[in-house]
């Protein structure tokens, strides 16, 4: 059947790659953050143009806005974590929208009234950073409480192609209207947009979500500080999750610093204005909207696809830093934007399935906290090194580190599974040797029992999902050995 009845809800949920649409709240959600990103990915392009308008065209100056924003989700993430798991998420995502609005309501007017210069830019960035740092952690693992344990995975998938479709829209928008226009009218239009998820989380049901049992909130310094130690613990120890924390944290720090080196590459070395840096991006967009729809249908989440994803991004920035041609680096830009999306994406969906309900919203903080580090460090490397050595070279760069970490990648993943399937041999060979040593003459006239091997690519869909209960301040689990990879749920 096609045609609008195709797309009813109770249509929708019967797939399984679009199961998260079962859940009232999380279509509110989706709608509501579909039309918000847009606007965000506009003022990511605008906000970028203006830095190199108002700073002479120095590319350091895109690094140190880019700082700007993300050192205060550095140094405020893990703490955030903390609030994630003890405050009402749905109520915090509304309190931090509206300072978001109001952030970018302040950068338009500026902007409009030729008030604006690069440090009121630094500040505002500043700002908007603080308002990220609670908002990143709350808002991934307010996922889970929106469709439930089994239908998460679906939907951190669609969300990333959400992202992504966002990020082909939005700066092919932003690019038609700064050249149109001006850079005001794209803030003006992101500070618009977040009425849509004000409104969308204003009509959510509290009754419909799966929230677990809030953490009971810290009342002293010490109570925070074993918070955050449970949750950096569990990552250290939980080696998938380990894994996936790093490898996203290394090639976002080395290869995926858009915002400081497009801006340049379409001025300096392409000849072109904001509308080619605006299509740009839009390529980038273009390759992760795609890569993410894949996710999707996919359907299950296979940690590989971190190490995959990593390479194809090395492979194409060193491409990339071989082209002086515009449409050939637009095309390049896909696979760029597609790698990075499989990397990401897999990874958050790893890092969802294998962490308990009382521990989310803290390993998530881990998680955006080291996403949040990459881009002020490897912002402002990327600038100093665009404004000595060239962007090409700092592309050449990345694009080699990039790869090296996903070879690497790969190596771990390997020496995981194989720590998977030694401790699952060891399991069935000490129950066997239990069985014989319960029950005499068992073990002479039956044959041991042959050791389980582990499928050669494990699936995330398979194991058991986290169970919501009330989580303690105080060892809220016991945490799993170094090699037992994948058996980390309560």
């Amino acid at each position: 059947m096609t045609g609008p009845s195709a797309l009813t809800p109770r249509r929708l949920g019967r797939s399984r790659a679009t199961s998260a649409f079962r859940h009232r709240n999380y279509r509110l959600f989706f709608g509501g953050q579909a039309i918000s990103l847009v606007g965000t990915w506009m003022q990511q392009v605008a906000q970028g143009w203006l830095v190199l308008q108002v700073s002479g065209g120095d590319p350091l100056w895109l690094g140190v806005v880019a700082a700007a924003q993300f050192v205060p989700v550095m140094v405020l993430g893990l703490f955030a974590g903390v609030l994630a798991d003890s405050l009402p998420k749905r109520q915090t995502l509304l309190a931090v929208q509206v300072v978001m609005m109001t952030l970018a309501v302040i950068l338009a007017v500026l902007t409009a009234t030729g008030l604006i210069n690069v440090w009121i830019i630094v500040l505002l960035a500043i700002l908007l950073g603080c308002a990220s740092a609670v908002d990143m952690p709350v808002r991934q693992s307010f996922a889970i409480e929106m469709v439930g344990p089994r239908d998460v995975g679906n939907a951190v998938s669609i969300n990333s192609a959400m992202f992504n479709g966002a990020r082909v829209i939005g700066p092919a928008i932003a690019g038609l209207t700064i050249g149109a226009f001006g850079i005001a009218l794209a803030f003006a239009i992101n500070a618009a947009s977040f009425l849509a998820v004000i409104v969308a989380l204003s009509m959510m049901r509290d009754e419909e979500l799966h929230t677990p049992r809030l953490l009971p909130r810290p009342r002293s310094i010490s109570d925070v500080l074993e918070n955050l130690v449970e949750g950096l613990r569990y990552v250290r120890q939980t080696p998938i999750v380990l894994m996936a924390v790093t490898v996203v944290g290394l090639v976002a720090t080395f290869g995926m610093n858009f915002s400081v080196i497009v801006p340049p590459l379409a001025q300096d070395i392409l000849d072109s204005d904001a509308t080619g840096f605006g299509f740009l991006m839009t390529a980038s967009g273009l390759g992760a909207l795609v890569a993410a729809v894949w996710l999707v249908a996919a359907g299950k989440p296979r940690p590989s696809r971190i190490a995959a994803g990593a390479l194809v991004l090395g492979l194409a920035s060193i491409v990339l830093a071989a082209s002086t041609s515009f449409p050939i680096s637009l095309l390049l830009m896909v696979p760029i934007g597609a790698g990075g999306i499989v990397m990401a994406a897999t990874a958050n969906a790893t890092i969802q399935l294998n962490v308990p309900d009382g521990l989310r919203g803290r390993v998530m903080s881990v998680y955006t906290t080291v996403f949040a580090a990459s881009v002020p460090i490897g912002g402002l490397a990327a600038g100093a090194l665009a404004s000595t050595v060239g962007v090409l070279e700092t592309v050449l760069i990345g694009g080699v580190l990039s790869l090296a970490t996903g070879i690497g990648a790969f190596v771990w993943w390997r020496r995981i599974q194989a720590a998977k399937r030694a401790a699952t041999a060891a399991t069935t060979a000490e129950a066997a040797a239990e069985a014989g040593a319960t029950t005499p003459g068992l073990a002479a006239s039956t044959p041991t029992a042959a050791p389980l091997e582990a499928p050669a690519e494990t699936s995330l869909e398979t194991l058991p999902l986290p169970q919501s209960g009330a989580p303690n301040t105080r060892a809220a689990f016991n945490p799993p050995k170094p090699n037992e990879v994948l058996s980390t749920r309560r």
